[in-house]
């Protein structure tokens, strides 16, 4: 209710109540009571895109600031003296159900369980890189990434992309501005692994002496920007850093290092090091765009779902002919979007990663799906086939005709149809797991590659239901 008022209320006239005729109206929207009311409305629609947008929880000054102003509303409204007339009792009680409904809608999204999941998985990986990274350089040592630390971070950023919004775009622009700093983490961590410029020797140049002092610099701005990005820098901000590493720049570009090669390299190597912390610094105001958290807008997610909307026709062309028993083999063309996908820019995006891994295996299930049925209509099986090899073909057949409901189901887990689905797929994997091969290789080979295509149709059907979204 409170989110479908939202999505109306701003901008939309405050008529008062029942309609009446124009002298009534001009009557009612002179009375004190009703001049008060507007001013309240104009006060709750300044504030509605503030409530709207709010992603924070209930102990940040914002939530209390915005929680203050709209209780002052609400008292206001509850002083209007409606002097016993129920049309103006009637449009008390619309004002004081409008500041209510932001009331509580600002609450929800500060208490709701995804938006205290994230906070939760921020916290974590605050610790991880508190120990792992700034503690060292606090100390006056240098931070050892470690694999295990690449790993947990990556790890966190899967579970943050699992975080369920149901599109309340507070949940989403909270799930966006900590995945984009834990992303950005990860990129300097990961780029420290792989980079490790090594400074050259003084004696190489008088120039080298300056370009290796800017090189300890650049290394304690590293932990500084991570500190900052996980909010662990409570003196510092980013444009301070912004404005020390362009400075530092403007120092490298002044030295003289003309007919030296190396020496020139070297500082090229600094200066593309600087500038890739530089990237990282705009993150302070990142996520008040709509168009960066709703990735509905976003191009990358456009094509990916021109592509998955592209493959659900073929998909429907190829089971309507199996249902007649002809075969359309579309596989040029799904060849085709599997390349497609493979150019779509992710940006470093988890969200958009995971939805690109997702379309193709859309993709990859309508091919998978044509080669078992073509393989069973060429199927020519001789005389003196082993029972075990032709065991594990008629589960195949089975297997076909289960992936085809799997392809064209669009339900739920709780679903009868889904838990029968998933039943029948078991009994299969069971079926294959008492065909006795009897030391025939080709029957080992065999069951092998049938019991992979029954586990990829059951994580196909998973997928399918795990209500993931952007």
């Amino acid at each position: 209710m409170a989110v479908r008022w939202l999505c109306s209320l701003f901008g939309k006239p405050f008529d008062g109540g029942k309609r009446m005729d124009h002298g009534s109206q001009q009557q009612q929207q002179q009375h004190p009571a009703m001049i008060r009311l507007y001013e309240v409305q104009r006060e709750v629609q300044s504030l509605g895109p503030q409530v709207c947008t709010f992603s924070g929880l209930k102990n940040e000054r914002e939530y209390r600031r915005l929680e203050r102003e709209l209780t002052r509303l609400l008292l206001e409204v509850d002083q209007v003296d409606t002097e016993g007339r129920a049309d103006l009792q009637g449009a008390r009680k619309r004002a004081a159900q409008e500041v209510e409904g932001l009331l509580r809608y600002l609450e929800e999204n500060a208490t709701h369980p995804s938006r205290l999941a994230i906070e939760e998985l921020s916290r974590e990986a605050q610790g991880l890189v508190e120990q792992g990274v700034v503690e060292p350089q606090r100390a006056g040592g240098t931070a050892e990434i470690s694999d295990e630390l690449v790993d947990a971070v990556q790890e966190l950023i899967l579970r943050l992309t699992q975080v369920k919004t149901g599109g309340r775009v507070p949940l989403r622009k909270a799930r966006y501005r900590a995945l984009t700093r834990l992303c950005a983490v990860q990129d300097v961590i990961e780029g420290r692994t792989r980079q490790q410029t090594l400074p050259l020797s003084e004696d190489t140049h008088v120039a080298v002496q300056r370009i290796n002092q800017v090189m300890v610099q650049v290394s304690g701005a590293r932990s500084q920007l991570v500190a900052l990005l996980m909010g662990l820098s409570g003196r510092d901000s980013c444009a301070h850093l912004s404005r020390v590493l362009t400075e530092l720049l403007v120092e490298l570009d002044a030295l003289d290092v003309s007919g030296n090669a190396a020496v020139r390299n070297y500082r090229k190597q600094v200066v593309e090091e600087i500038n890739g912390l530089l990237k990282h610094l705009d993150l302070e105001g990142e996520g008040d765009d709509t168009r960066r958290y709703d990735l509905a807008q976003n191009d990358s997610i456009r094509q990916i779902e021109a592509v998955r909307g592209r493959v659900g026709q073929l998909r429907g062309e190829v089971l309507r002919h199996c249902g007649v028993g002809d075969l359309f083999r579309p596989k040029p063309e799904l060849q085709s979007l599997l390349t497609h996908l493979d150019q779509v820019d992710t940006a470093r995006n988890p969200c958009i990663r995971e939805a690109r891994r997702r379309a193709v295996l859309e993709v990859q299930a309508v091919i998978t799906f044509l080669d078992l049925r073509e393989a069973l209509i060429c199927r020519q099986p001789g005389s003196n086939e082993p029972p075990q090899h032709r065991a594990v073909w008629m589960v195949l057949g089975s297997l076909s005709d289960l992936q085809a409901q799997v392809l064209c189901f669009n339900g739920k887990r709780a679903d009868k149809s889904y838990i029968l689905l998933e039943e029948l797929l078991t009994k299969q994997l069971l079926a294959l797991d008492a065909v006795d091969p009897q030391g025939d290789e080709m029957t080992k080979v065999a069951r092998k590659q049938a019991v992979k295509f029954a586990q990829n149709i059951l994580s196909y059907l998973d997928m399918k239901t795990d209500e993931w979204e952007y």
